[in-house]
């Protein structure tokens, strides 16, 4: 048995479902997403305000987090229908070049200018392009968002991460040579985040061909849905263990059913049912997992990374919307609902701590005061957002 304390798992997990039901339904009264519900239950049970789920139950309960990202991603690859594709052909890849790029260069140089340290303001700066797109995508199904808008985020949040590793790979490089700690040769160093971006789409290709041919044999639908979760659980299993993007893999497998299956959108809307509840228990203990106590720590400079960020995010979309020639709707409207920023971000954070331990603290600070202000305000932003776009009803 997996017991906290003397009190087994499965209770606090009931009350984290519990507590977060009750915090969608009350959000809800007040015309806001669910998500963001789930976030201040999770927020107010977890260790920094009630203390009702204590920080140990949260560590371990981190496999929620891997399967709720690798449904989400598995999820996201399924939009990626290559007639859709056809039809909207280069435009993400300019937009989410030119967001994620411009809150990078513009968060770098803000760092810059307070801190005067380039390897610290180069990972910050890299860290600034990710996007959650965990939160985007509930506000999307919860509302049936649907239009040029909604459209054109989906594709974007989901490259957006692929982006932000590549430019991480890249800064993160430059910051050890900056910082005499490059223990090999720069153009390997440089090649890496390539590699293993590259491995990951591989081994999802892989698995979705597999995944494919083995779903058009079986017939019974609980056989199909054990199938489908076999292979997400098979896949965030090896991207563990070979240490690449366990978001880009599922995204790649979702992508290849999809596309090689008569009846893939039935296959996606059995998995989008058992989903719910899990997502649910991912933002209620992302919520608990936040930390009201770093807040007073972060400085001028967090105030910059979170300011600068959303800035950087909503000119780049302007810009790159501007260049691809996108809908009007979409120059006006993308930019706000790129703000949430959550697990991928984290996760490069600690990364960035080795490399310059003298703003270890700093880093980690400055990122979940991030997310902190990002998850709770960017779900409703994209509401809101979407609905001025004339994409909610």
């Amino acid at each position: 048995m997996i017991e906290v304390g003397a009190v087994h798992i499965l209770f606090y997990l009931g009350v984290m479902m519990f507590a977060g039901m009750l915090g969608g339904k009350l959000i809800g009264y007040l015309g806001m997403p669910k998500v963001t519900g789930y976030l201040v239950a999770g927020l107010l049970i977890g260790p920094s305000v009630l203390n009702i789920v204590p920080k140990d139950v949260l560590a371990s309960s981190n496999i929620i987090t891997e399967v709720a990202l690798a449904f989400i991603a598995f999820s996201i690859g399924g939009e990626f229908k290559i007639s859709f594709l056809k039809k909207i052909g280069v435009k993400p890849v300019i937009i989410t070049l030119f967001e994620a790029l411009t809150a990078t260069v513009l968060v770098t140089i803000g760092v810059y200018i307070i801190s005067g340290d380039m390897a610290y303001s180069l990972l910050l700066g890299a860290i600034a392009a990710a996007t959650a797109p965990a939160a985007t995508l509930m506000v999307v199904k919860q509302y049936k968002a649907s239009g040029p808008v909604t459209d054109m985020l989906i594709p974007v949040v989901a490259m957006d991460d692929a982006v932000s590793i590549i430019a991480f790979g890249i800064c993160l490089a430059a910051a050890k040579m900056l910082t005499s700690k490059s223990d090999g040769n720069l153009i390997l160093s440089l090649l890496k985040p390539f590699v293993e971006i590259i491995l990951a789409l591989l081994i999802g290709l892989i698995l979705g061909f597999i995944l494919s041919a083995v779903m058009r044999r079986i017939k019974g639908n609980g056989e199909k849905l054990a199938c489908i979760i076999g292979f997400i659980f098979l896949g965030t299993g090896i991207a563990s263990t070979l240490n690449v993007s366990s978001l880009l893999l599922c995204m790649a497998m979702g992508g290849i059913l999809i596309n090689t299956t008569a009846f893939a959108i039935k296959y996606m809307k059995m998995a989008d049912d058992i989903t719910p509840p899990i997502f649910l228990l991912f933002f209620v203990s992302s919520g608990a997992d936040l930390n009201l106590s770093i807040l007073p720590s972060i400085g001028v400079v967090g105030v910059v990374y979170i300011v600068v960020r959303v800035l950087g995010k909503m000119l780049g979309s302007f810009i790159g919307s501007l260049l691809a020639k996108a809908d009007k709707q979409v120059v006006k409207y993308l930019g706000p609902a790129l703000i949430p920023q959550a697990g991928v971000a984290i996760g490069l954070s600690l990364v960035a701590m080795s490399v310059v331990p003298q703003h270890g603290d700093a880093i980690r600070a400055v990122i979940l005061s991030g997310t902190l202000v990002y998850e709770l305000i960017g779900p409703t932003v994209a509401k809101l957002t979407l609905k001025k776009a004339g994409e909610i009803q």
